[in-house]
């Protein structure tokens, strides 16, 4: 039997903390989303740069992308900080 992606448990890639990571979030459109998402970003990694938030539009226009840029200090702050934005109800991805 040949394996595929799927069928193969890939480790994790080792992120020695502390570092900047780069998040990209998923939602649908709207006009307070960066704001909001903003807010969220900030509870867990203080001192965010909201001024640093790249916006992309999907083509139609429903969705927003917005590409974050954190000071992270280990695995914890992120798994909490990925919940409480998809907990939010307003983002679908967090990549």
């Amino acid at each position: 039997m040949t394996q595929t992606p799927n069928d193969v448990d890939l480790p994790r890639p080792k992120i020695e903390f502390p570092c900047d990571y780069s998040i990209r979030i998923v939602g649908d459109a709207a006009d307070d989303f960066v704001e909001a998402v903003s807010d969220v970003v900030e509870r867990h990694a203080p001192g965010f740069d909201r001024a640093s938030v790249k916006l992309s539009d999907s083509r139609n226009g429903r969705f927003q992308s917005l590409r974050v840029m954190v000071h992270a200090t280990g695995e914890a702050q992120l798994d909490a900080l990925f919940q409480d934005l998809k907990a939010t109800g307003r983002v679908h991805m967090v990549l």
